[in-house]
């Protein structure tokens, strides 16, 4: 009877009595998997195309590695697949520059969840998709206008002149961006908050914001005549 492989980290799981002379390398083989599984670090560049990891029986694979940090400038809305089927816990972070780009991690022909520039989450795949349980929030200083993902904290500068940063599309309710006067300048280049589609506080209007030291925080209501709206008034 040949060896068959685990369903979740693929180790070989040998039958009684086969492998003879053989049976220490192959443990061996199965003990790096297991260490690849808890402690592994990968850096993947996604910048170009879309990746789909791999999980291989009895072999080094990307998708084992506990740790991913996903790399490079985004030329457009990128995917990272995950294999159905498989359940892992993971702790990712998001290295990418989006560039006005989306970053998906899901598993194969699911919906996953969108990455924010910056962010580290943990994670895991219960066997059907990517699950996402807890978000690492970093702040970003931006000066130049961006279109931002769920989650973003943005320094917003405008000591150079006007910014406008753009919200997400088609945002999900609880989805949060927040946003604070860096160099409080706002009230000499007003800062502006692009709608992209969605309304802004009950209005299909872009918010332009002229105070000085302003820091806020909009959430996506779900209800799309409210639109986004602040979370403390």
């Amino acid at each position: 009877m040949a060896s068959s492989y685990s369903t979740d980290l693929k180790l070989e799981l040998m039958v009684t009595g086969e492998n003879a002379g053989t049976w220490g390398d192959k443990t061996n083989t199965n003990l790096n998997l297991v260490q690849q599984s808890v402690v592994g670090y990968q850096e993947i560049d996604v910048a170009s195309a879309d990746v789909t990891l791999v999980m291989d029986d009895a072999a080094i694979s990307n998708a084992r590695n506990m740790t991913l940090k996903f790399t490079g400038t985004l030329a457009a809305n990128r995917i990272v697949n995950f294999p159905t089927g498989i359940e892992k816990f993971f702790n990712i972070i998001d290295g990418t520059d989006h560039a006005g780009n989306t970053l998906t991690f899901k598993v194969t022909g699911q919906t996953g969840f969108l990455l924010c520039e910056g962010h580290s989450y943990i994670c895991h795949a219960d066997g059907a998709d990517i699950v996402k349980d807890l978000e690492f929030k970093k702040w970003r200083a931006i000066s130049t206008a961006e279109t931002v993902q769920p989650g973003a904290q943005i320094l917003a500068d405008t000591s150079g002149g006007t910014l406008t940063i753009t919200l997400p599309a088609s945002p999900s309710t609880g989805d949060e961006v927040t946003f604070v006067d860096s160099k409080y300048t706002f009230d000499t280049n007003a800062f502006t908050v692009g709608r992209n589609g969605s309304n802004i506080t009950n209005a299909a209007a872009d918010l332009v914001v002229n105070t000085e030291g302003a820091g806020f925080t909009l959430v996506y209501s779900g209800d799309a005549t409210v639109g986004w709206t602040y979370k403390d008034k």
